[in-house]
């Protein structure tokens, strides 16, 4: 194909793509490539003005009335309630709540409880840090009753025993896009009598999920990547209708089942309402909302499909690169078994980031090499990636990234 046909061929597919309308739903400037939805959702054009009338009014005008006036109190529950028709759960199943890290441990805890008579939490070494710490933090707290346990990747399967109280696993991996099976892990751990924590963080929004399908018991996920609900956006828990009667360690006041009786003890909720903690984060949730809506106008499946699309052609546009500068492919070459990003090696990856932002190229690098490239179907097209490429390969070839800044690590990377 000459580079006039693969240009016509790129174009049509954007002007066929059933999902291009929803970038001008987004705040993004001319010429910039955002490649880092998977780690910071940009910003929809309605957030502003839905967190425009919170303050203005509602706290504004408002102020305390607001709590059951604009229906502060329930958000936890109502978006929780739209989330789960990302993931395949029932009404009811899922919370909108504090952060990711405090989720996790309110699952594990969780989980353990269920599961009194067994001590190891199971994880796979290379997971994301905060899901690993959360164990060793349980751990040490326990005084070593419960121990924490990770093993390689390909051996989570096979160290699932019935010493395993509590599998606590990512579905689409942070660095390399790996995607688990759901379903197949979650009832092998049951045949052991384990249960499962998914860390759906860069599934929710990505691909499609189905909790209640694969018969999941716990999920947590952060609202701040695919559900584009804004920077340190709150957090979600899933737990199934079954798992109800558990009894997390943070039991806070709004997760007592008449918080505003104030009495002396705790008991806990009847449902969903019992994960929660402490008092809701009102601007985050109003934030949350806007972004979760405007994902559930979009078709999953369709989103899927070009996800896919985009991560094959973004591949096969690398494809030259890898063999003129040394770029290796750390994600799943099977596109099925990769999340909504493409991930390559390279020695001087994290100076490559840096410098790919001179040409308004906008990715991330996950240490020790790692340069992760998100790829968010709802304002990203085929061009984007084809023009990303390019820039990158402009950055290679005059050796951009080897500009002094570039070699000094920033705190945020």
């Amino acid at each position: 194909m000459t580079d006039t046909m693969f240009a016509n061929d790129v174009a049509a597919r954007d002007a066929a793509d059933p999902l291009a309308h929803f970038r001008e739903r987004f705040h993004l400037r001319d010429g910039l490539i955002y490649l880092d939805g998977n780690s910071l959702g940009a910003l929809p054009k309605a957030t502003g003005e839905r967190l425009a009338r919170v303050v203005a009014d509602e706290w504004g005008e408002g102020l305390i009335t607001s709590w059951l006036g604009a229906s502060w109190s329930t958000a936890p529950r109502r978006i929780g309630d739209k989330i789960a028709r990302l993931l395949g759960a029932n009404p009811g199943e899922i919370v909108a709540s504090d952060s990711t890290s405090v989720n996790i441990f309110k699952a594990l805890t969780a989980a353990l409880s269920l599961r009194h008579e067994r001590s190891v939490i199971l994880s796979e070494a290379t997971n994301f840090p905060t899901d690993v710490y959360m164990m060793q933090g349980i751990e040490a707290f326990s005084g070593g009753r419960v121990k924490a346990m990770t093993v390689a990747p390909d051996a989570v399967v096979d160290a699932l025993s019935e010493d395993v109280a509590v599998l606590l696993l990512t579905q689409v991996h942070y660095k390399s896009g790996r995607v688990r099976d759901m379903a197949a892990i979650t009832r092998r751990a049951h045949e052991v009598g384990a249960l499962v924590v998914w860390d759906l963080s860069h599934s929710a929004g990505a691909i499609p999920v189905d909790l209640n399908g694969a018969n999941a018991d716990f999920a947590i996920g952060c609202g701040y990547k695919y559900l584009n609900g804004g920077p340190g956006a709150p957090a979600y828990l899933f737990a199934a209708a079954r798992h109800h009667a558990a009894t997390p360690v943070l039991s806070g006041w709004f997760g007592h089942a008449r918080p505003f009786a104030f009495e002396e003890d705790y008991d806990p909720a009847a449902g969903i309402e019992r994960f929660q903690c402490g008092t809701p984060p009102v601007l985050g949730l109003a934030a949350l909302e806007v972004g979760v809506d405007l994902l559930l106008e979009a078709d999953m499946a369709e989103l899927r499909r070009k996800s896919l699309a985009l991560g094959d052609l973004f591949i096969e546009r690398m494809a030259p690169l890898c063999d003129a500068y040394g770029f290796t492919l750390a994600s799943v070459a099977e596109h099925a078994a990769r999340g909504s990003q493409v991930a390559y090696a390279h020695p001087q990856g994290y100076q490559i980031v840096q410098a790919l932002k001179e040409f308004d190229v906008i990715a991330d690098f996950r240490a020790p090499d790692i340069l992760r490239f998100g790829l968010t179907p709802l304002y990203l097209g085929y061009g984007d990636v084809v023009e990303a490429v390019a820039r990158l390969e402009r950055v290679c070839a005059t050796r951009a990234w080897d500009k002094p800044q570039y070699h000094e690590r920033a705190a945020v990377t």
